[in-house]
């Protein structure tokens, strides 16, 4: 994406430091079933881009056109319905495999809320890795340190507000937090399931899937088992 007006869009799982916090059998199945959950996320947006797994969180963008945030808003509702409804499928998918493990197991722990944005960025090469920075990423960033109180919602700026509210359901909760380095905010968030309306029900795993998915997750996680590779919370930890 090139500098400019972008929407900024955060999938974040809730949970995620309790499960991975486990022992190295169970830590190689949870960053499997992670890294699929995150994929399934991602692939339900096909128009925004990826531009970075943050340990467990997938950080998006798109380029913010001309039709109005008001229009701008309606899209990343949808986006977030399609994104939750991925993740749930994925995490039912995970925690009905015929895996004893906790890191199997306990997926059905795992909550996802959302934080968007839309403001001014610039793209910044290094190492041949492009990145967008500005203070409205740093502001979309810093508002997943909130304090909404349920642990499923779609968590929209000031600005996404203001120009979008008939966009957004009847039932509106604005908060008010303190950001480091930025101030007193005010945003606005909805309960994510009360997005999803009337969909039917998950539809339930079969057994070839069950089957299908427990030697996948012990197939992939190998590598993580014998230390050949490190956990993505790791990795995320170095890079900071």
């Amino acid at each position: 994406m090139e500098s400019g007006r972008a929407v900024l869009l955060i999938a974040d799982i809730g949970g995620y430091t309790d499960y991975m916090s486990t022992h190295r059998f169970s830590l190689s199945h949870a960053e499997v079933n992670t890294a699929r959950m995150l994929d399934k996320m991602i692939d339900a947006a096909p128009g925004y881009e990826l531009i970075e797994i943050e340990g467990d969180a997938a950080f998006l963008s798109r380029r913010a056109d001309s039709r109005g945030d008001d229009a701008i808003v309606t899209e990343i509702l949808h986006a977030a319905v399609a994104m939750h409804r991925a993740f749930h499928l994925e995490r039912q998918n995970v925690a009905t495999n015929l895996c004893p493990c906790s890191g199997c197991k306990e997926a059905g722990n795992l909550k996802l809320k959302f934080v968007a944005h839309v403001g001014d960025v610039a793209t910044q090469t290094i190492h041949k890795r492009h990145k967008l920075v500005g203070i409205d990423v740093i502001l979309v960033h810093r508002l997943l340190k909130n304090p909404v109180p349920i642990p499923e919602y779609v968590l929209l700026s000031e600005a996404l507000y203001t120009t979008g509210e008939a966009s957004l359901p009847g039932d509106v909760h604005e908060i008010s937090p303190e950001l480091e380095g930025i101030g007193t905010v005010r945003a606005y968030f909805v309960d994510v399931g009360d997005l999803d309306g009337e969909l039917p029900p998950l539809p339930g795993p079969s057994w070839r899937g069950r089957l299908g998915r427990t030697f996948a997750a012990a197939g992939l996680g190998m590598p993580y088992l014998m230390g050949m590779r490190r956990p993505r919370a790791d990795r995320a930890l170095t890079r900071g």
